[in-house]
């Protein structure tokens, strides 16, 4: 307010003459680390986890002497030993190598099209939430139609359309999990154009694309990241289903999908082949979500004044 009492315009937009605009602000990311050890250790323990299985992932071919489609029949379901830590499969093949392997694979699926469905939904949630009107009925009611279906039976569909292969699972997890991320996106959106900075921009003339790269996608950007780390987890999952229904990763790639389908044969005979697989799903998911929790609550900035 200026000493008349009316509106300071020039002063709320002060984030567009170079000033920072008085949006809320969060840590650096060395308080946020900081703050996860100290008030979320299983938080921080579960990023270690995540690293140690990247390292792993990238390591593969260091780590163990096996190739992961070494074929050796002479040796095949062999029970876990100083030669092989997680046993033989059916094929004679190393499990543990497979393991290393088929992490790169649910890895990868797991980041990549979880950033381009996070790009996508974000670039559509503000575009919807700032637009309004015709613009945000048409994307949100595709959003809808999306989110209508249940996830795995519309990647099964999207799958079925495309066919097999590592490419078009890519594919199916971005068209699957953009419409969640645009609505959450949407929502913060819809409170971040009320704000007085956000309407002094607009006063001076400031273009919409210019107002939603400078001052929406920054207060954004702690949602997005909590998103990104819950969103993972399930991509991952999905890839494995659909790896484990054979409509995912093909044969000869290693996949822990795959390896929990090829060892459902064997549950009682050679019970490490579904075994391992299905633990380091496990293990990866649950660091995941720890780390999303953590993160959540050191970015909030809600939970943080609480």
């Amino acid at each position: 307010m200026d000493p008349s009492g009316n509106l300071d315009v020039r002063s709320l937009a002060e984030g567009e003459l170079g000033l920072p605009a008085p949006a809320a602000t969060y840590e650096e990311p060395a308080g946020v680390l900081r703050r996860l050890a100290r008030e979320h250790k299983i938080a921080l323990v579960s990023a270690v986890v995540i690293v140690l299985f990247i390292l792993g992932a990238v390591l593969a071919p260091v780590l163990t002497p096996y190739a992961y489609d070494d074929i050796n029949l002479a040796n095949r379901l062999a029970p876990p030993s100083p030669e092989h830590l997680l046993g033989t499969d059916e094929g004679g093949r190393d499990v543990l190598t497979r393991l290393l392997y088929g992490s790169r694979v649910s890895l990868l699926i797991g980041i990549v099209p979880t950033l381009l469905s996070l790009a996508l939904g974000t670039l559509v949630g503000m575009v919807a939430g700032f637009m309004g009107g015709k613009v945000d009925t048409v994307i949100m009611r595709v959003a809808d139609i999306v989110m209508s279906f249940p996830t795995m039976l519309l990647a099964m569909v999207v799958m079925y359309t495309l066919g097999d292969g590592t490419l078009n699972v890519f594919l199916t997890m971005v068209c699957v999990g953009w419409a969640s991320v645009a609505r959450v996106v949407r929502s913060e959106t819809l409170k971040l154009r009320e704000s007085e900075y956000v309407e002094a921009a607009r006063i001076i003339g400031v273009r919409k694309a210019r107002i939603m790269a400078r001052h929406i996608l920054p207060n954004c950007l702690p949602t997005i990241i909590v998103l990104f780390t819950l969103d993972i987890p399930s991509s991952i999952l999905t890839e494995s289903s659909l790896s484990f229904l054979g409509m995912g990763v093909q044969p000869p790639s290693a996949s822990w999908g795959l390896m929990v389908s090829a060892g459902r044969s064997f549950l009682f005979h050679a019970p490490w082949l579904a075994f391992a697989p299905c633990v380091a799903i496990m293990i990866i998911v649950l660091a995941f979500n720890f780390l999303g929790d953590g993160l959540r609550d050191v970015l909030d900035p809600h939970l943080q004044s609480r």
